[in-house]
């Protein structure tokens, strides 16, 4: 049975969480952009095992409340959230966007028990974050991105007619057919991720709120937060590329080599690991939710025993999960970012978000 929605209103803006329960410690967990907390429905059940599991919908996304986004924003959002729910010192674990406000807590909360990034990376924006390829490939690829991108939000910013959202439900059943997933939780997905008006429905977030998340990104470093961050920190960066992103795959590659390249520029934070899954795309969690459980699971254990050790926190539960889980990268994206303009069918976005 789905756990009920808690509406919270001690942030900023309303926001919409789930608990989960579970008898262990707290831990909040965060989607991606364009999804909602529904989209974490089937990671959620397989970590409550060990932790008390509370999902939330970002501003702006599922049923939660408008707002501007700015990561400052949000994170007060999340620190309200998680005292109005009696959560102390959560671990804190988010794919995509999620993850790199995973990442801004445990820079911001150095008490946090642990933190782990599921692909959370800021979409490629800039040239210099390709690393090897040639500048006038980069920029062309990257104008081509912009391209799909601005083509995406248009169609977004389109309502949809009944016929369409009933084809998007279809869509929903037929990816979590593809990834064996509940289809329950696809449909929940999609449905929670449309706003009603009056000449149809739309998905969320709002076009407005679309372009702030896109320069909010487009400015985001996160290398110093890997940097000085004081509490266990796990990234978890995706090999290989979603079907959406095989049009891209040369700027995609070059985005993730040079990725790892600027990671690696602050190797020596004992707080900090950081772990490329093999085989793995930018849809881990949707596609082995329960290795990636595991992964996680193993970690913030190794992360709780050694928080307060430093150097060392958590390295042996990373080396073992990982050991043990080598995702096939087999389908598309995890959340509805977008809406086909012909079919009316959720198109997967094709960046890391």
């Amino acid at each position: 049975m789905t756990a009920p929605d808690i509406l919270l209103t001690s942030p900023a803006v309303p926001i919409v969480a789930r608990d989960f329960g579970g008898s262990g410690d707290p831990l909040l967990l965060l989607h991606g952009a364009g999804g909602n907390l529904a989209t974490m429905t089937g990671l959620a059940a397989a970590l409550c095992p060990a932790f008390r599991v509370v999902t939330v919908d970002l501003r702006g996304h599922g049923r939660s409340g408008d707002g501007p986004w700015s990561w400052e924003e949000v994170l007060a959002d999340l620190a309200a959230a998680a005292n109005e729910l009696g959560l102390l010192r959560p671990a804190v674990v988010g794919m995509s966007l999620g993850g790199m406000l995973a990442a801004q807590w445990a820079h911001r909360h150095p008490e946090c028990p642990g933190a782990v990034s599921l692909d959370g990376n800021p979409t490629p924006s800039r040239a210099d974050q390709l690393a090897g390829m040639p500048p006038a490939d980069a920029a062309s690829e990257l104008d081509r991105l912009r391209e799909v991108f601005a083509a995406m939000s248009a169609a977004m910013a389109t309502p949809m007619t009944v016929e369409q959202v009933e084809a998007g439900r279809e869509a929903a059943r037929a990816t979590a057919q593809r990834y064996g997933g509940a289809e329950d939780d696809w449909v929940e997905s999609f449905e929670r991720g449309l706003a009603p008006y009056p000449d149809g429905s739309r998905l969320r977030p709002e076009p407005d709120l679309t372009e702030q998340l896109r320069l909010a990104m487009e400015s985001l470093d996160l290398v110093p937060v890997y940097r000085e961050v004081r509490c266990p920190l796990l990234l978890v960066l995706a090999t290989e590329d979603l079907p959406e992103q095989q049009p891209f795959h040369e700027l995609y590659a070059a985005y993730r080599h040079g990725l790892v390249e600027r990671i690696a520029t602050v190797r020596n934070n004992p707080c900090l690991r950081v772990l490329p899954l093999a085989g793995a795309s930018h849809a881990m969690v949707a596609e082995h939710p329960d290795h990636v459980a595991a992964l996680i699971t193993g970690f913030l254990t190794g992360a709780e025993a050694g928080a307060g050790a430093g150097a060392g926190a958590g390295a042996g539960a990373v080396a073992g999960a990982g050991a043990a889980v080598a995702v096939g990268a087999s389908a598309g994206a995890v959340v509805n970012a977008g809406v086909d303009a012909g079919a009316g069918t959720p198109a997967p976005a094709p960046a890391g978000a």
